[in-house]
């Protein structure tokens, strides 16, 4: 009973910046909120075992960001209906030039200036939660910024 009231105090104490974590991998508050129920879920079976409750399930967030980005399929068919009213980002804050070139990277990459930039993470952190080397981190975010630069949506943003 301890465990599910950890649990449940985790949840609301971190789901709102764990949403925005997922938000900038997906780029769509519904397939983020999907994201994140999932993975919270599965830390909610490996609960009694977490050192690092946060950490975990950031990690999981961004594994199974991965492996659906891969999989390229979210359970979900495409409608003709449209919704009535769209609701605007309140995370934009002026920069969606930047987040929509930021959703166009790869999934790796994406993640990779997600965690560097967003979530502040120092470049081990970042290859842990990612499972690979550091000099990977290093050279995916070096990648991902050289196509940022180059992005003309942000060059004309730039330009005005």
């Amino acid at each position: 009973m301890a465990d599910r009231a950890i649990f449940q105090d985790f949840v609301v104490t971190r789901s709102d910046r764990l949403l925005r974590t997922a938000y900038l991998l997906t780029r769509d508050w519904g397939v983020a909120e999907d994201l994140l129920q999932e993975s919270l879920a599965k830390a909610w079976f490996a609960w009694h075992g977490i050192d690092e409750p946060e950490a975990y399930v950031r990690k999981v967030l961004v594994t199974t960001y991965t492996s659906w980005w891969r999989r390229r399929w979210r359970r979900e068919l495409p409608s003709d209906d449209l919704p009535e009213h769209v609701t605007p980002d309140p995370w934009d804050g002026g920069r969606e030039e930047l987040w929509r070139a930021v959703g166009r990277l790869p999934a790796r990459q994406r993640a990779v200036i997600v965690l560097r930039f967003y979530e502040d993470l120092p470049v081990n952190e970042v290859a842990r939660l990612l499972g690979c080397q550091e000099g990977t981190v290093k050279s995916q975010t070096a990648k991902a910024l050289a196509k940022l630069r180059v992005d003309e949506s942000i060059v004309k943003e730039l330009r005005r």
